[in-house]
């Protein structure tokens, strides 16, 4: 089995934890984590510079969830990647006075900023890049969001900003599952032509056709860590509630805690996928 064929299967273990979390926690947004998961797993465990040694050196990549709602899965890929405990993080999600919050909580380790306001990390990763290209240095900046929060005009402002400067150290990926709290975007604020859109404005854009592919995303910010001149844009076709039936492309799935009948499918659902890995 290749490493990413197991970064796979993977998957769908960590989509346990995240239900775990979840249920113990009582709260939180299960659709955006199963859709986000496997951005998160390939960011941490194939591309980016950043282990739990080097994580306050100043030439480390940087990350920013601006869909910060879907802690669930960040949380869990940070586990993976050894910055945090899985058992402390779901004994702990979301109780008083606990770090493991239902947002980005930067008192964690790895976590550059708190994040849950939408149509702010971009502009912020911006900066990031910028800072760097001012230092000389070569770390990148890399930021997830969701298709819901392209409503927001910070991130356009954020887009221009990234083409005009040339910031080619950085690289922006779209959770493109196409529903957020209300509906469908296409319903809500329509985004297509997402890709003519952000080409539009000066970036350079790779259409992932299986978000969910951890060889597909692979291959995709390997393009992104080659191009030159200009940001790059991961637009990533997931699907919302990714490993579950009863969960896939359903918007009420957007924030919800399974009951112990669904708990019980969606994971029965995830052993079968997880085995359907070739």
């Amino acid at each position: 089995m290749d490493d990413l064929t197991a970064l796979q299967k993977r998957s769908f273990e960590l989509r346990k934890d995240i239900v775990e979390l979840i249920r113990t926690g009582k709260a939180g947004h299960i659709g955006g984590d199963m859709s986000v998961l496997e951005i998160l797993m390939t960011l941490y465990l194939r591309r980016m510079r950043i282990t739990p040694q080097t994580a306050a050196s100043p030439d480390r990549d940087r990350f920013i969830l601006s869909k910060g709602h879907s802690v669930e899965a960040y949380l869990t890929v940070l586990a993976a990647a050894g910055f945090l405990d899985i058992a402390e993080a779901t004994e702990k999600f979301s109780q008083f006075g606990s770090p493991y919050i239902g947002h980005p909580n930067n008192k964690l380790p790895a976590i550059e900023m708190n994040t849950g306001s939408l149509g702010h990390g971009l502009p912020v990763a911006v900066g990031m890049a910028l800072a760097a290209k001012m230092d000389g240095k070569d770390y990148r900046a890399y930021v997830v969001m969701g298709d819901g929060e392209l409503a927001e005009g910070s991130v356009w402002e954020g887009a221009m900003s990234a083409a005009h400067y040339r910031l080619d150290n950085l690289c922006a990926v779209v959770d493109r599952n196409r529903l957020q709290i209300s509906g469908s975007t296409e319903d809500v604020m329509a985004l297509d032509d997402l890709h003519a859109r952000f080409r539009s404005f000066g970036w350079h854009v790779i259409d992932v056709a299986d978000g969910n592919s951890v060889a597909q995303l692979d291959a995709a910010f390997a393009q992104a860590e080659w191009h030159k001149g200009q940001p790059s844009v991961l637009i990533a076709n997931t699907v919302k509630g990714c490993g579950s039936a009863i969960m896939e492309n359903k918007a009420g799935w957007h924030h919800k805690v399974p009951n112990d009948e669904e708990y019980q499918q969606i994971l029965q659902d995830l052993a079968a996928r997880k085995e359907a890995v070739q």
